[in-house]
């Protein structure tokens, strides 16, 4: 399966295991690591069944023996512990008035996990497979002027800011003789505690991540590279400057213009991917027969005939959506909130649940289209859902769609 798409059905799968709550402390959470043997795991259920029977509470009780009574089912069949890992979600969720109803997960994740651990609580214990959504790279951003410097981190398609710091260092002026030259050292005091300072907020804010993988340095000016090349940054920091870039700002928005003027030098990064798809997407839309598409009919209708390049998909779609067909004039759409008569007919329309996401996903396959999904971290992946609906397409051709 394709990394981006499995991230997706594994971010779908923790969202559908934290919507699960119950009555009392009847889930079971148990994660077993590769390093364990199914047997050792199987003795300490046997365990576990043991001390439940003196569970106060009947039907908690009851409940908490049949889901540890279903793992052991699970894992007689199991010779060997998958190489990341399994874990197991199982016990009875609240349903309608005082009922419950018995649900089963058993969770294979993308990467291995060391602790081997049992919860039993009103919800599933999430936390280990939450952190494994983290992205695991990460950039260093800073931009700098003697006048203000701003530090943040690039984690995926999210800039986020650590500190926004103001110099108190004087400008110059214009007075002549020894005057001038005491009033110029006195500034190059200050412009070097201010760098230095800076230096300091930097070198313990990224020295603190090891997944940061490198940093690069922005600003007008000649500023940026004197303080990439002194010696204000912590040697191993200086080892991995990757570069430094012009920016016009050094607040908030000089770490995003940071960014892309350093799209080349951080080409593999998604949220440069998405800025020059949607870009793409901006200049197509204005042309008056430009190659691109959006809204799930004419994207849909586009895939059919093979004219898609990449298909653009937004990570915040509802994962489950009604797809609407009028057998009568042919219009369809998918919403949360479809009609219930066709607009454009007034006919009858049948109706269709589907995961937009996996269906699109689907057909860009078959048609050899690629695909992309734009989080909503990124300025570029928000327009995708706000102003198109969450589907859009670049096109091979110029088809219509109407």
């Amino acid at each position: 399966m394709d990394e981006k798409l499995a991230r997706y059905e594994f971010k779908k799968q923790i969202e559908e295991l934290r919507s699960v709550k119950g009555r009392a402390t009847e889930l079971i959470s148990l994660y077993i690591p590769p390093t364990r043997q199914v047997s050792d795991a199987a003795a300490y259920l046997r365990n576990e069944y043991s001390q439940s029977s003196n569970i106060k509470s009947k039907g908690t009780r009851k409940n908490v023996m049949a889901a540890i009574e279903s793992i052991m089912s699970r894992l007689k069949f199991m010779k060997s512990i998958p190489e990341n890992g399994i874990v197991f979600f199982v016990g009875h969720k609240s349903a309608a008035g005082d009922q419950t109803e018995m649900v089963q997960f058993a969770v294979e994740p993308p990467e291995p996990f060391t602790p081997f651990l049992y919860r039993c609580d009103s919800q599933f214990f999430l936390e280990p497979l939450e952190g494994m959504l983290d992205v695991k790279e990460s950039y260093g951003l800073i931009v700098v002027d003697r006048s203000e410097a701003t530090i943040g981190v690039l984690k995926g398609s999210r800039i986020q800011i650590i500190k926004n710091m103001q110099s108190r260092v004087p400008s110059k002026h214009g007075r002549g003789g020894q005057s001038q030259r005491r009033f110029e050292r006195l500034i190059e005091i200050a412009a070097h505690d201010y760098f230095k300072k800076v230096g300091e907020v930097a070198n313990e804010a990224f020295l603190d991540l090891p997944e940061i993988k490198g940093l690069v340095i922005g600003g007008p000016g000649a500023t940026k590279v004197f303080f990439a090349e002194k010696e204000y940054l912590h040697h191993e920091l200086k080892k991995i400057i990757i570069d430094t870039f012009d920016t016009g700002y050094t607040d908030e928005s000089g770490l995003r213009e940071l960014v892309q003027n350093a799209s080349d030098a951080l080409s593999d990064l998604q949220i440069v991917r998405e800025k020059k798809l949607m870009d793409r997407m901006m200049r197509e839309i204005i042309k008056t027969n430009g190659l691109a598409t959006y809204g799930y009919r004419n994207v849909k209708t586009a895939l059919s005939m093979g004219a898609v390049d990449i298909v653009m998909l937004s990570e915040a779609l509802p994962s489950t959506m009604t797809a609407v067909n009028c057998g009568s004039c042919g219009f369809m759409n998918a919403s949360t909130t479809p009609p219930t008569k066709c607009p454009s007919c007034s006919g009858d329309l049948i109706t269709t649940e589907i995961d937009p996401i996996d269906e699109i996903v689907k057909m860009a396959e078959q048609s050899g289209a690629n695909f992309e999904l734009l989080s909503t971290d990124s300025e570029e992946g928000t327009a995708l859902l706000r102003t198109f609906g969450g589907i859009a397409a670049l096109l091979r051709f110029a088809v219509d769609v109407t």
